[in-house]
């Protein structure tokens, strides 16, 4: 399986992969996978509005909501990184539907939001992959190339994939050994 963390450093910054809990870490900005309404609900989106505390909520009732593929940022409350980028993944569909550029846009939207708020250290969940149904196995690549892909054109120094389990960890490995071949 693999000793956790795993740290690469690629061009443009350090990619870390973990296995653990995102409203932990010390970053300057956890991403939430979100829905479309920002108000809470389950999985990484529901933990991460329990552990900032009531104040992230009355923010994101100011926000209007997000659509599918967008982000937008509020400050972390109680957690220990000082924002929390809200980002909507798509509803896994069959994959026919546009899910991957829209998975794509997830993390690119993010991380352009990062940038523009003079963020090194930004850490993503695997976004769509739990109630959404995204394959993990399609997701990570997705997650991992977009990363890649925008990390020598901004400011950010760290990205850390914190996947919630072992499994999910491996398959973003994979993806980064794979793409950085």
């Amino acid at each position: 399986m693999g000793d956790w963390p795993h740290r690469a450093a690629v061009p443009g910054g350090i990619i870390e992969i973990v296995v653990g809990d995102i409203t932990r870490l010390a970053v300057d900005a956890v991403v939430n996978a979100a829905n479309r309404t920002l108000l809470g609900g389950g999985g990484v989106d529901g933990a991460i509005h329990r552990a900032a505390g009531p104040e992230l909520l009355a923010e994101c009732r100011t926000l209007g909501g997000c659509e599918t593929g967008e982000a937008k940022i509020t400050r972390g409350y109680r957690l220990p990184s000082a924002h929390v980028i809200h980002t909507v993944g798509p509803v896994w569909r069959g994959g026919a539907e546009g899910e991957a550029t829209l998975l794509a846009a997830c993390y690119g939207n993010a991380l352009a939001l990062a940038d523009a708020h003079g963020l090194a250290r930004i850490a993503f969940p695997a976004i769509s992959t739990g109630v959404y149904g995204f394959p993990p196995e399609e997701a990570a690549p997705v997650a991992v190339g977009t990363v890649l892909a925008r990390l020598p054109d901004i400011s950010i120094e760290r990205v850390v994939f914190c996947c919630f389990s072992a499994g999910s960890a491996v398959l973003h490995r994979e993806a980064l050994e794979t793409l950085t071949r």
